[in-house]
């Protein structure tokens, strides 16, 4: 039996990541790069959760209400 493996083009993100692969970089290094993508995605996630704050015009007390909800499944 033989097995076909579709691949996928690179997304634009993963041919950028492969340009650095092509340099050895230092442990420092490669621990900043991975800093700076966790710090641009938390950057991300933060701007879109505002975005929803102000859409819905929430509250600080929203967020007390929500922390003390008992939501089980």
């Amino acid at each position: 039996i033989m097995t076909v493996l579709q691949t996928k083009p690179l997304s634009n993100i993963q041919a950028e990541l492969l340009k650095l692969y092509a340099n050895n970089l230092s442990d420092e290094d490669l621990f900043e790069i991975r800093m700076m993508l966790g710090k641009y995605f938390a950057k991300k996630a933060t701007e879109a959760m505002d975005n929803v704050w102000d859409k819905n015009n929430l509250s600080e007390q929203d967020m007390i209400n929500w922390t003390n909800e008992h939501n089980r499944i």
